[in-house]
């Protein structure tokens, strides 16, 4: 099966062919950080008509590129939901539309499914399920025992703002520009480890919740202490420390409550350098499994989208015929698809 997927949820426009026997053959993708620059943040309404100019383009660039054509196509999956109402009624519009006039099925995919999926696609390094998931990225944190697919069970997320929320509002505290994560990250390698520490919240009772929005606060007030600007690599190491050793510390702690041997990590937040690091250090030590997706598959993709629409449509999901949307999809609320346990 052929499959094209379409990923418009936020401020990303990315498509990606997937086949089922040959895997990914190719995806493209337009960043919008120029357009929301400006703003200091992403706009919903310059989202959605960026998409709406892309989309299109885009397809035509990613069947030039693979050499494929639109009538060879089996399949259509698009991003439905979690994400910005508008944006993902363009994809979802789109997809159903193009799916409806070549008379292909179309799938609705799970934006954090397909993030929980991207580090399958190589079969090479495929975890076996049961397997535990960690899901960080800007609009999510969560820890995950995946049954298989659809079939999830959530052991602990967020309370308050997701690990790349966290990122993007500390970097805003210390003056850096949009997008704040990949800057904070870059400026924290020029941070000494032992200046500052802050707390690691969460860590010091049961329980695998995760809170962040704390250590804005920790960081507001060392930067009122500090306000010298050769202080803010080091306040921006001690904040980076702080999450990437409480991410380690749940994951650990998810892992010896499972009994699992094997950690998927993906999202936005899964690129980062520093959490890659701890991540393979603490494996090494503990003797479980990591798995990430490629660098250029962590942020929102469409490649992550067909992958995940692929595994759908083979277990015999199909999209109903509106072209609706949800921006709010708790993960917990889907459903093992028709024929699962024959796809990987």
């Amino acid at each position: 099966m052929l499959v094209l997927g379409l990923e418009t949820s936020c401020d990303e426009t990315g498509l990606g062919l997937y086949h089922s026997e040959r895997g990914l053959l190719g995806h493209t993708l337009h960043s919008q950080v120029g357009l929301h620059a400006p703003h200091g943040g992403v706009v919903p309404e310059l989202a959605s008509r960026d998409h709406l100019r892309r989309t299109i383009p885009l397809l035509r660039e990613l069947l030039a590129e693979t050499g494929a054509e639109l009538s060879q196509l089996d399949g259509i999956a698009y991003t439905a939901g979690p994400g910005l109402i508008g944006a993902l009624l363009v994809g979802s519009s789109i997809g159903r539309s193009l799916a409806y006039a070549l008379g292909i099925p179309a799938v609705g995919v799970h934006h954090m499914e397909a993030h929980l999926l991207s580090p399958l696609l190589d079969p090479a390094s495929r975890p076996q399920f049961p397997f535990l998931a960690l899901l960080v990225s800007g609009g999510h944190t969560l820890l995950a025992q995946v049954h298989g697919l659809g079939a999830y069970t959530i052991l602990g997320e967020s309370v308050d703002d997701a690990a790349g929320e966290a990122f993007d509002k500390t970097a805003k505290l210390l003056g850096l520009p949009y997008p704040g994560g990949p800057a904070l990250a870059a400026l924290a390698q020029h941070g000494r480890r032992d200046r500052y520490t802050l707390p690691r919240p969460m860590t010091s009772k049961p329980g695998l919740d995760f809170s962040f929005s704390g250590l804005k606060t920790q960081v507001r007030l060392l930067i009122e202490a500090h306000p010298e600007a050769d202080h803010r690599a080091d306040i921006a190491r001690a904040f980076e420390d702080a999450v990437v050793d409480t991410l380690i510390i749940k994951c650990r702690r998810a892992l010896a409550q499972t009994g699992l041997g094997a950690l998927v990590v993906a999202g936005g937040v899964s690129a980062n350098r520093h959490l890659r690091a701890a991540l393979d250090a603490a494996a090494a030590n503990d003797g479980f499994a990591v798995h990430y997706p490629p660098p250029e598959l962590c942020t929102d993709n469409g490649a992550m989208v067909a992958f995940a629409g692929c595994l759908r449509l083979l277990a015999g999901e199909r999209a109903s015929s509106d072209c609706s949307a949800r921006a709010r999809w708790p993960l917990a609320e889907l459903t093992a698809a028709p024929r699962t346990g024959v796809l990987l």
